[in-house]
């Protein structure tokens, strides 16, 4: 990506990525379709009474994989083959270690977790399980994760989408089968998802013996500093999520306040919401590799074209949401939502339609986000996190007991706009920082 125009080799490289996450978020939809026309409102709602908090696990471990995955690249990159089958065996061991203590102590805090988030009690009982469910199975998300980010790190960026299409095909049939034939209920909706990944786990497994025999091999004994260069990485990606997830609980904790309607919107619209912003996060994720790269060929002036037109590109995907989202969101809400729940559909329609006149601002927050993370500056991308949780917060405590669900629509908004005022300066920072520095960075840095 240090040759050619920017606006090609970007749209390229995010082209598969977000593939793989409108897939995701796909059978995300459907999961949600299926609960809500075929278990009702509540039990909708029981499902997304708590994805925040979800969000704030599943979005640790599934980002600390990813962290994982980066020192293992550079060691395969660096043909220290040695040293790579000891990043990838020492990542395993302290996958497990994680994601099982995480699933431990969240299952035994499960019902306290729920209680925190206010969350109403017709619906409690359908969130404690589908909750509960998904906390046990944490480790089959943690490593499902982490074989994917080991198969992209050895150059193989194509498989973990085929296992990706695998588990949302099982994932669909397996709700179907749990949900409407079984009589399962909620908690079939979680089974199905955990049963997916484990079947895709083993598959991977299979996969990964036959087609990478580098992995195989003597190895020496590895010590306790593969463990911390591995956290080193993983660690800052894990907080991310989970700074983020942080104010989204509070935000989702004031809006169970105000009863089941609101949480089954909140719910509907949260689904909606994630398929079409994938879009901007894989964008994100682009810009992440151009600046690298071109950072690592001293070619500064090529971040900023390449900002330019990433910036382009945000702006015209946010028309093309407008222009789906101001006129159907309520049609796409009855994907979820009974025809007759009236009430519930003003508020899922409410929602997106604030929450997608402001992607402006999210498309620019992870454009320049991900943009520090590709110049070596992880941790102060990270901090922009904070910004978000501040701003959530605030809205949380102040603006939604004034303004009821208007508050609520106003949180994401007003987190977005909180972070770019924090990246902003940020970025022109390090910008003119590495300029004066005359390309002496070297690589694989992590800065403050």
């Amino acid at each position: 990506m240090t040759k050619g125009q920017p606006f090609g080799l970007i749209l390229q490289f995010a082209w598969p990525l977000l593939l793989g996450n409108i897939l995701q978020q796909f059978y995300s939809l459907v999961d949600a379709a299926i609960v809500g026309q075929y278990l009702g409102m509540n039990a909708l709602a029981g499902v997304g009474a708590s994805s925040s908090v979800l969000f704030l696990i599943i979005g640790f471990c599934n980002g600390t994989a990813s962290g994982f995955g980066i020192p293992i690249a550079q060691a395969f990159g660096a043909e220290d083959y040695l040293q790579m089958r000891r990043y990838v065996r020492v990542s395993y061991y302290a996958g497990m270690v994680i994601s099982v203590v995480q699933a431990v102590v969240c299952s035994l805090l499960c019902g306290n977790i729920l209680r925190w988030m206010q969350t109403p009690l017709e619906i409690f009982d359908d969130a404690y399980t589908y909750l509960l469910i998904t906390f046990i199975t944490i480790p089959c998300s943690m490593i499902y994760n982490l074989l994917a980010s080991v198969i992209r790190a050895l150059g193989d960026s194509k498989t973990p989408f085929y296992f990706l299409v695998l588990a949302s095909i099982l994932n669909i049939l397996l709700d179907l089968l749990f949900v409407i034939v079984f009589g399962m209920g909620v908690g079939g909706a979680a089974l199905a998802t955990a049963v997916a990944q484990t079947i895709s786990i083993i598959v991977c497994v299979m996969y990964m013996k036959r087609s990478f025999p580098i992995l195989k091999g003597e190895m020496s004994e590895y010590n306790i500093l593969d463990l911390w260069i591995l956290l080193g990485f993983g660690i800052p990606f894990g907080l991310q999520f989970s700074i983020t997830a942080i104010g989204s609980m509070m935000l989702q904790a004031a809006n169970n306040a105000l009863g089941t309607a609101c949480a089954t919107a909140f719910t509907a619209a949260m689904r909606l919401k994630m398929f079409f912003i994938c879009a901007f996060e894989n964008l994100g994720v682009a810009m992440a590799t151009y600046c690298g790269q071109n950072l690592g060929a001293k070619k500064l002036d090529r971040v900023i074209a390449g900002i330019k037109d990433a910036l382009l590109m945000m702006v015209i995907y946010w028309f093309f949401t407008m222009a789906i989202l101001l006129p159907y969101a309520r049609d796409l809400s009855m994907l979820f939502i009974y025809r007759s729940a009236t009430q519930i559909l003003d508020y899922s329609e409410q929602f997106m339609h604030v929450s997608c006149l402001n992607y402006l601002f999210l498309g620019s927050l992870v454009i320049f986000r991900y943009s520090l993370q590709g110049l070596g500056y992880t941790r102060l991308a990270m901090w922009s996190g904070v910004s978000e949780l501040i701003a959530r917060a605030l809205v949380s405590l102040f603006v939604v007991p004034s303004l009821g669900f208007l508050g609520v629509c106003l949180g994401d908004p007003a987190a977005w706009v909180a972070a770019n005022i924090f990246l902003l300066p940020a970025f022109w920072y390090v910008f003119h920082k590495l300029k004066k520095q005359s390309f002496q960075t070297p690589r694989y840095t992590v800065k403050w």
